[in-house]
């Protein structure tokens, strides 16, 4: 097999065709396959006319983002697996850089730069502390940061490294979940197994954030919302008293957040469905290393951080 790149996108359009033309650069171009949810097949019909050299895998609705891009490992299996955003563009050499330490670890992290910031950093991978709070890692820092900087827990679902293997031994992304945190739990499945992440500081793209929903959108905090309790019911919270009462309050704050500021309790009854949801799923154990020890308070600081930047 080789290096692959799947790519899922729900409208196309400019921004998949931008992400394209970026990877059709590189010095070493990888295979390149859409997970095309859109229902009309707009991600097939940009391959077909303008990047013949790519792959679509068509599903004629949208499955979610782990679901189509499970799929599309299946029905075109690469190794190592890149899984990218239709929203990135991809600096030179993006390919070469992530690849390089791909024998390094089962994950690598890619950096995402703001678009309209390049010299700051949107996501560097993920990171989560003991309630699995996730957090963009290095979120709002200088470039220069990333000379010195530790690794993630993981990779983000936007700029991210797999092992064929070690995504396969887990079972790839939970496709229960539809759209967010799908990339935390599968990186807390894979460190559970074993696995590694390591951060590439040289593989770089620039990210329009949030560019499907809206970065704070009452969509996307239900969904969130939803994904957010789901995993606090399959990691076992429910058996973990003094955890859950820390994630209650941590939660109760964004959601407060959301109320004033946004006016909408989308994102707390997008909590209590997922919690709800996760009732029947088999308990999933914690890793025994990767999540940050770091504080409620520090915790929620570099959220409010995201909510703000």
């Amino acid at each position: 097999m080789k290096p692959t790149v799947y790519i899922p996108t729900l409208r196309a359009g400019d921004r998949l065709a931008r992400t394209l033309e970026a990877l059709e650069t590189q010095s070493t171009r990888p295979e390149v396959v859409i997970a095309d949810n859109s229902g009309e097949r707009l991600g097939g019909h940009l391959v077909k006319e303008r990047f013949p050299w790519a792959e679509a895998v068509e599903f004629g609705e949208n499955l979610g983002f782990g679901k189509a891009l499970n799929r599309a490992v299946r029905e075109r299996p690469g190794d190592p697996i890149v899984f990218l955003n239709d929203d990135v563009t991809v600096e030179a050499g993006f390919v070469d850089a992530l690849t390089a330490m791909a024998g390094e670890a089962q994950m690598v992290a890619a950096v995402l730069l703001r678009e309209r910031e390049p010299t700051m950093i949107d996501s560097a991978g993920v990171i989560a502390d003991r309630t699995l709070l996730g957090i963009d890692y290095l979120n709002g820092e200088p470039v220069e940061i990333l000379a010195t900087a530790a690794d993630p827990l993981g990779p983000t679902g936007g700029a991210a490294l797999f092992s064929h293997d070690a995504f396969q031994a887990v079972g790839g992304f939970d496709e229960r979940m539809f759209l967010y945190y799908e990339d935390l739990d599968l990186a807390l499945r894979v460190r559970q197994a074993g696995g590694t992440c390591r951060l590439a500081p040289a593989a770089r793209g620039l990210h329009a954030y949030s560019e499907t929903l809206g970065a704070n959108s009452a969509r996307k905090y239900a969904m969130t919302g939803w994904s957010r309790g789901y995993m606090l019911r399959a990691y076992g919270f429910s058996s973990r008293p003094g955890l859950l009462a820390r994630a209650v309050i941590a939660d109760a704050a964004i959601c407060a957040g959301q109320i004033v500021g946004k006016h909408t309790t989308a994102g707390l009854r997008g909590r209590l469905r997922g919690w709800q949801a996760g009732k029947d799923v088999p308990r999933r154990p914690l890793p025994d290393n990767g999540l940050s020890s770091m504080s409620l308070r520090e915790a929620l600081q570099l959220r409010r951080r995201r909510y703000n930047g």
